[in-house]
């Protein structure tokens, strides 16, 4: 199958996902754009920032989605339903975060306030759906055939567990009401991503985790393709070693956030001109 018969087949059948996907994609481009005209911040950055960044993560997500449901054989209902709980969930999660942006309020551990608690409580409700539907997608990924090479369908399955790895350290930091360890939310921090430049800072581990899902299957893709030119080792078993070396960053630096230390300090970011 070439990849325009490839792109069409997943078009025909996963395009409510791909189309999902392509609105918060535009979303991204519309709040970049009333970002530059709206100067309010949220603990230190522009209070569409959060969800710029949402949204983008989300379109990938959503994607990539697209294309793990697509290479699952049978199970077309369960499918469906998962594609649609997807879309519904995270459209749910976005205008919770849009309308505390819009109110001038952070949308994650806020609990100052009764509405600002249940907000943050309907998404944790909506994220914990959707970490079940994960984990329901992960158990057919090892129970069910897949049409992929066997080192692309191991990578699936290794960025699936990291995913949830990623998503029960989002459950963490839910629990403690903050990301930041030794430092409170907010204050210096890198571009776009904000991750604090003084102290320790949870996301920068949940971020890794949950990019696995694209990461991991891309390497072990790759691994296939070089075979024969460049690798004499089984794709299968370069893919494990990769995987083994992402959960091994992950936990670097889900451990160095712990310990209250930033991904970069401050002085190296001043150094560069980051600042």
């Amino acid at each position: 199958m070439n990849i325009n018969q490839l792109l069409y087949n997943l078009w025909r059948e996963q395009s409510a996902l791909l189309i999902a996907g392509g609105a918060f994609s535009v979303l991204f481009l519309v709040l970049t754009i009333l970002s530059f005209f709206d100067s309010q911040q949220i603990l230190g950055i522009n209070r569409w920032v959060k969800p710029m960044k949402f949204a983008s993560s989300i379109a990938i997500y959503l994607w990539t989605l697209a294309i793990y449901l697509y290479f699952l054989d049978g199970f077309q209902r369960a499918k469906e339903i998962l594609a649609w709980l997807a879309i519904s969930l995270l459209v749910g999660e976005i205008i919770i975060i849009l309308t505390q942006s819009a109110r001038g309020n952070a949308s994650h551990f806020n609990v100052a306030r009764p509405l600002d608690g249940i907000l943050f409580g309907l998404m944790g409700i909506m994220i914990g759906l959707s970490t079940l539907s994960i984990i329901y997608l992960t158990w057919l990924y090892f129970s069910a055939d897949v049409n992929l090479p066997t080192a692309v369908v191991w990578g699936m399955r290794w960025g699936l567990i990291l995913f949830l790895a990623a998503s029960f350290e989002g459950g963490y930091m839910a629990a403690m009401l903050r990301h930041g360890v030794g430092v409170t939310d907010g204050g210096a921090g890198l571009p776009f991503v904000n991750w604090s430049a003084v102290g320790g800072d949870l996301r920068v581990a949940h971020f890794v985790g949950m990019h696995a899902l694209q990461v991991i299957p891309l390497a072990s893709l790759a691994f296939v393709w070089l075979q024969t030119s460049v690798f004499k080792i089984s794709p299968t078993i370069m893919t494990f070693v990769f995987a083994l070396l992402y959960l091994s960053a992950f936990s670097f630096v889900f451990i160095q956030a712990l310990q209250g230390k930033p991904l970069l300090a401050l002085e190296k970011i001043q150094a560069s001109g980051g600042l």
